[in-house]
């Protein structure tokens, strides 16, 4: 019973530290769209995006008005997003979204990250062409057609519907057409699921289950690092 509670406690950890690790990156999020754009989200669609994707995975709502109200103090931290590029182990390219109130600190552990996990940190422009800075939303299936989806949203700069794994209507738009595709759901009554910024590899490379890991680990020790948003590779 001992090994059992044990396990169960570790799990308990994790997903509360998965927890701490999500809320943390929409405060600094928030942060940013609201130094960008105002506290208001009815006026800022970054705003927007970024409260509706906390309530997706459930942060309280006083949260997220904590945040807001926090990014708009005078001792608040300013966040800039800043890009990194580099290669994994077996060739695997990797960009790595931070958001950081000190540059020296973040570019010095990411280049520690990437050493550490075999794999080698670039300049910027190394990686990012074999990407496309994509909007994706996650949108529930219910009462939707994807065809109609695409017909209507081809003139809000649609590139791509498809369907995820969990059967839910997957929208892709270009980076500059972000705004208006969010625009035009709001509009069609849709609230997404999720609503993010993406970076999609143009090509994937195929590797081993065990070159696999190699690259998952590095991936791991950059997530877990405090400045860092996201991370994205081109591993099939």
């Amino acid at each position: 019973m001992g090994r059992i509670f044990e396990v169960r406690k570790s799990s308990m950890f994790a997903r509360y530290d998965r927890m701490a690790k999500q809320f943390s990156r929409v405060g600094k999020e928030i942060a940013i769209a609201v130094k960008k754009g105002g506290p208001e989200p009815d006026t800022n669609p970054m705003l927007r995006r970024v409260m509706q994707n906390a309530k997706g995975f459930n942060m309280p709502k006083d949260r997220i008005e904590a945040a807001i109200k926090n990014a708009m103090g005078k001792d608040t931290s300013n966040y800039d997003e800043v890009l990194y590029e580099g290669y994994a182990p077996h060739g695997i390219a990797l960009l790595v979204v931070t958001a950081t109130d000190n540059t020296t600190r973040t570019v010095a552990n990411v280049r520690s990250h990437f050493n550490k996990g075999g794999g080698t940190l670039g300049n910027s422009g190394s990686v990012a062409f074999l990407f496309k800075h994509l909007g994706v939303f996650k949108l529930k299936s219910d009462g939707l057609n994807m065809e109609d989806m695409e017909l209507e949203l081809i003139d809000f700069g649609l590139e791509e519907v498809g369907e995820d794994s969990e059967g839910n209507i997957v929208v892709q738009c270009g980076f500059t057409d972000f705004g208006n595709m969010q625009k035009a759901l709001e509009e069609k009554g849709i609230t997404p699921i999720s609503s993010e910024l993406e970076w999609i590899p143009l090509n994937t490379i195929a590797v081993s289950e065990e070159q696999s890991e190699d690259v998952f680990k590095l991936i791991e020790r950059l997530e877990q690092d405090d400045d860092v948003q996201h991370v994205f590779h081109n591993m099939a």
